[in-house]
C-alpha cells in the first residue's frame, strides 16, 4: 500500500474512534441511568425498560441502523447521518450496559448502607466512596468487553454512508485489487483500539480499588 491508502487508513480509524467513543461513553452514563430506573420498582417504567433491553439486545446492529435511517426522514427535523450512527450505537451498548450495571448494584449489600449512613456520611459521599467503587470493580470487566464488542459492530455504520474503517479498507481493496494489505492494516488498528481500551481498564480497576480500600 502507499503512503495516501495509509492515510485513508487513518482517517477512516479516526471515524470508527470518535463514534465508538462518544457512544460508549453516552450508553456507560445512560446504561446506569437505566439500571436504577430499573431497580426504583416503578411498575410501569420498569416493564418498559425491561421489553427495550430484550428487544434491543435481540436485534442485530446493522438492523437498528438501517431502522433508523429510513425512519428518520419521517420525523418532523433533519437528523443528520452522523446523528443517526451514534444514537444507534448508543441505543444498542445501552441496553447491554443497563444489565451490567444492574448486576453490579444488585450485589450491593445494604447493610453496607446502613453501616454509612451510621457513621454520618451524606449520600453523596456514601455513593462517591464506597457504592461507585465497588461497583466499578464489579462492573469494569463486563463494560470493558462491551465496548469492544461495540467497535466491532461498528462497521454497521457504513450502510449509512459513513466513510468507517472497515468501509475505507473495503474501497482500498477494489481500487487496488490487493486485499491482504489492507485487510492486515485495518486488523492492525481494530488491536490498537481494543488493546488501548483493555489498558484503560488496568488503569481504571487500580483507581477503583484504591478508592474502595
Amino acid at each position: 500500500m502507499d503512503w495516501n491508502a495509509w492515510i485513508t487508513l487513518f482517517e477512516g480509524a479516526w471515524v470508527t474512534l470518535w463514534i465508538s467513543g462518544i457512544s460508549i461513553a453516552l450508553g456507560i452514563v445512560a446504561g446506569f441511568g437505566v439500571a436504577v430506573l430499573r431497580n426504583a420498582r416503578i411498575p410501569v417504567i420498569s416493564k418498559f425498560l425491561y421489553y427495550y433491553i430484550s428487544i434491543i439486545r435481540a436485534t442485530p446492529m446493522v438492523t437498528l441502523v438501517l431502522f433508523l435511517f429510513v425512519t428518520a426522514p419521517y420525523l418532523p427535523i433533519d437528523i443528520d447521518r452522523w446523528i443517526i450512527a451514534v444514537a444507534a450505537l448508543t441505543i444498542n451498548t445501552t441496553a447491554f450496559n443497563a444489565e451490567i450495571w444492574r448486576s453490579a448494584l444488585a450485589t450491593f449489600s445494604r447493610e453496607q448502607v446502613e453501616a454509612a449512613k451510621a457513621a454520618g456520611m451524606t449520600r453523596r459521599v456514601m455513593l462517591r466512596r464506597i457504592m461507585l467503587p465497588q461497583m466499578m470493580i464489579t462492573s469494569l470487566p463486563g463494560l470493558v468487553n462491551e465496548m469492544t464488542l461495540l467497535i466491532k459492530s461498528s462497521p454497521a455504520i457504513a450502510m449509512v454512508g459513513l466513510a468507517d474503517l472497515t468501509r475505507i479498507t473495503n474501497r482500498i481493496t477494489a481500487v487496488t485489487y490487493e486485499p491482504l494489505p489492507p485487510i492486515l492494516a485495518a486488523a492492525a488498528l481494530y488491536i490498537l483500539m481494543i488493546g488501548a481500551l483493555v489498558r484503560l481498564q488496568r488503569v481504571a480497576d487500580k483507581y477503583a480499588r484504591r478508592l474502595a480500600m
